[in-house]
């Protein structure tokens, strides 16, 4: 290998940005105070930051402060939101939560643990393309909806949905709208102050602040959103997320949000221009396709997911394993030897999954990354492919699909 190792999995998580780093640090230090504590300074010092952050938080997706929940990452705020929600809202018979078969499997296996208690999950398919199908979401979503959770952008394939759309139709129903934003926060639009949408999920270790603190925003008004406690102890948070507060890692994630509301325009430009440029790349090769919509549709702006033709997934992950970072699927799902079940669901076949790799561009990335990773990839594919019998007869031009 030749130069330092190139990450490109930041879907799976992004280093900590050097200004968020500098904001957390001396609350790990000097003001190392319990933000409950309110009877000494130790304590009103770090109180005064959690709140600033709470602030930052809010105004990045266009919330009020007060409507802010800080929890641990986007899992517990999943958990939190849907069974948060089905909990809240059993007594009015709304028993069914409604959710997208290529959500992240936060909601899909809280929605499929409510069902344990008697609500009902429907997952709506998706087109080729991993936009919900609108007609099937018209039908699931009705008056015994409780919650319609439908993620931002979508953490393999990019896809961003429509989310106004969707929140309508869960509002003409009386059905509250979730949105797990982790991914694509402040680089596609989310703003609650026009959008129907009632919950958002949101994460540090997605944007550049570490891992491990994370929030839940919660409407308090048209309408005001009720949430069950899933954690006990204390009443912390308005009493819907009892824990002593993790102060440097809230501090960091304020500072992270305020970073992508003053960049993140900007940064998606950026990315889009570079990860355009890598496809490209790998288009020059024969049997390479794009997993999710066209670029220059609705996605995530540093996604870029590729099936190569006549190549296993694993064995091209080992032959840039001293170049790039990538990965071939989701984080949460990487002990699973299954093909993504989110490339099936677009209609991909097991072959065609097992061959894909996500490439996920981000902040540090720079056009001569995405120039040796082009090439790097390319050289792979070909080695890969000539011992391959079928990519053989393909070239031999014998009908051979993969």
């Amino acid at each position: 290998m030749v130069g330092p190792m190139i990450y490109m999995d930041h879907h799976s998580t992004t280093p900590v940005d050097p200004r968020v780093l500098d904001a957390l640090l001396p609350y790990l230090r000097e003001h190392f105070g319990n933000a409950a504590s309110r009877s000494h300074a130790f304590g009103q010092r770090a109180r005064e930051a959690v709140e600033a952050a709470r602030a930052q938080v809010a105004q990045l997706i266009g919330g009020r402060p007060s409507e802010i929940v800080f929890t641990s990452g986007a899992t517990e705020s999943d958990n939190l939101a849907l069974k948060g929600v089905a909990h809240a809202r059993r007594d009015e018979g709304r028993l069914k939560i409604v959710t997208v078969a290529t959500e992240h499997k936060a909601v899909l296996d809280s929605a499929t643990r409510l069902t344990r208690e008697g609500f009902e999950k429907v997952l709506l398919p998706v087109a080729s393309d991993g936009r919900v199908d609108l007609e099937a979401a018209r039908e699931a979503i009705d008056e015994r909806t409780a919650l319609v959770s439908v993620m931002l952008c979508n953490n393999e394939i990019g896809v961003s949905q429509d989310l106004v759309t969707i929140g309508e139709m869960a509002r003409s129903v009386g059905a509250w709208m979730h949105c797990d934003a982790a991914q694509g926060l402040g680089y596609v639009p989310l703003d609650v102050r026009t959008m129907p949408i009632d919950l958002v999920t949101l994460t540090g270790h997605k944007i550049y602040a570490p891992k491990g603190v994370g929030a839940l925003w919660v409407r308090r008004s048209s309408p005001r959103v009720r949430v069950v406690a899933e954690i006990d102890g204390g009443g912390h948070e308005r009493g819907m997320r009892s824990g002593t507060l993790a102060v440097p890692g809230i501090v960091a994630l304020g500072t992270a949000c305020a970073i992508q509301a003053d960049e993140g325009a900007n940064e998606a430009q950026r990315l889009r221009s570079l990860r355009n440029r890598l496809w490209e790349r790998l288009s020059e090769m024969d049997d390479v396709r794009l997993n999710g919509p066209a670029l220059t549709g609705p996605r995530h702006p540093g996604n870029l997911n590729v099936s190569f033709g006549f190549v296993d997934g694993e064995s091209l992950l080992l032959a840039l394993s001293s170049v790039v970072a990538v990965s071939s699927g989701a984080a949460c799902a990487s002990a699973s030897l299954e093909p993504s079940y989110v490339l099936r669901a677009i209609g991909l076949d097991a072959d065609a999954a097992a061959s894909s790799l996500r490439f996920g561009l981000g902040r540090n990335t720079t056009p001569e990354e995405v120039d040796i990773v082009g090439e790097a990839v390319s050289e792979a594919v070909r080695k890969i492919r000539s011992g391959s019998p079928l990519w053989r007869a393909r070239q031999r031009g014998e009908p051979v699909d993969w």
